[in-house]
């Protein structure tokens, strides 16, 4: 029987996860975590296929016992701007296929560095999984396939409320204001503000036209490794509009030696978790995601727009994550090395896993000229 170890398991994310993974296969999975309370709690709701594990990665004798156990690790346990390559290295240590849900751009750096350790274990790592990074990587493979030479990647997100996402993700939005960041523009790398060059941007219902602003995401770095494009614009908003007024404020008033202060950061995170408990109720927490691909198809200068659009923005990610995790373990995926998703996986692959969970795509029926 096949094993899986969820490290962060009884968070929201990990939670996802385990529930897509419980739907989609049938191996046993362990929910890793520090407080054993809220872990069985959530590992008795998922069934008998879940356990719990009391685990802190400040052990790494404890760590290293659960990973060797396991067919498969999936890293949920962020912020990852905190975290180290240690868990990959243990899994490379012990042969076991690696999965992670980081969103953060110098860890991924950390990551993609275990490249050649990877394969030489034979083993496949595959980082940056669940909804953006992850299926919106996906989306502009898509696009791109379609194109004779891409030259211009517009990858867009909107999330209505707290996306059913818990404290953690709160705290990642606010790290990610702290520091200016380099993006692909126009053939050079260019430093680019958090949370500016406003844009409005048209998502699928139920958001329609949406503002939305730069903001820091690996697919920033890694989509312009991955195809020789010009350009790659990353962007992100929220739904209601008071919030990307607050995060606007907060990105270009407040002193950044404050965003930097850990007490800030927490205050910031739990006052922002309270007050989407409350716009929740009318907002939602969805998700839509627009990747624009501009480039060259038949002599002619052409635009391939996909939309996705799904209602509660934790679930998605753990779509995203669990079709990754369940190709691992069925074998279908095996490249061994550490890869970003639009370099894992195929766009048969892509498209196979989310019909099995429902989840549609709309490209734009005709190519739009521009």
């Amino acid at each position: 029987m096949e094993r899986v170890l969820i490290l962060g398991g009884s968070g929201r994310i990990g939670r996802s996860v385990a529930t897509d993974l419980v739907r989609q296969t049938p191996v046993e999975i362990t929910i890793a975590g520090r407080e054993p309370q809220t872990g069985n709690q959530v590992a008795q709701a998922l069934g008998s296929q879940v356990q719990f594990l009391a685990l802190d990665l400040a052990d790494q004798a404890g760590l290293q016992r659960a990973i060797a156990a396991s067919s498969l690790v999936v890293h949920c346990a962020g912020p990852f701007v905190h975290r180290d390559a240690r868990v990959l290295q243990t899994c490379i240590q012990e042969g076991v296929n690696y999965v992670d849900v980081s969103d953060n751009r110098a860890f991924t750096l950390k990551a993609l560095a275990q490249k050649a350790a990877a394969e030489a274990a034979g083993i496949t790592a595959v980082v940056n999984t669940g909804i953006f990074p992850g299926i919106s990587n996906s989306m502009v493979r898509r696009d791109v396939e379609q194109l004779d030479q891409a030259e211009r990647i517009h990858l867009s997100y909107v999330v209505a409320g707290s996306g059913g996402a818990g404290v953690t993700v709160m705290r990642t939005t606010f790290l990610g204001l702290q520091e200016p960041f380099t993006a692909r523009l126009n053939g050079d790398w260019q430093t680019v503000a958090p949370y500016s060059d406003l844009e409005v941007v048209e998502f699928p219902q139920p958001y329609g036209q949406a503002p939305v602003y730069w903001f820091d995401v690996p697919e920033t770095l890694t989509l312009p490794q991955s195809f020789p494009v010009q350009s790659v614009i990353t962007k992100f908003g929220s739904v209601p509009n008071y919030y990307n007024y607050v995060t606007w404020g907060l990105a270009h008033w407040l002193p950044k030696r404050w965003l930097k202060n850990p007490a800030v950061i927490e205050f910031l995170a739990w006052g922002s978790h309270t007050t989407t408990q409350l716009t929740d109720r009318f907002s939602g927490i969805g998700v839509a995601i627009r990747s624009a691909v501009t480039g060259g198809k038949e002599g002619q200068s052409t635009q391939v727009i996909s939309t996705l659009y799904q209602k509660d923005t934790a679930i998605a990610a753990g779509y995203g994550t669990g079709s990754i995790a369940q190709l691992l373990l069925s074998g279908e995926l095996h490249k061994p090395g550490v890869w970003p998703v639009e370099q894992a996986l195929s766009t048969p692959q892509f498209e196979q896993t989310l019909a099995q969970r429902g989840v549609k795509l709309e490209q734009s029926g005709e190519q739009v000229h521009v």
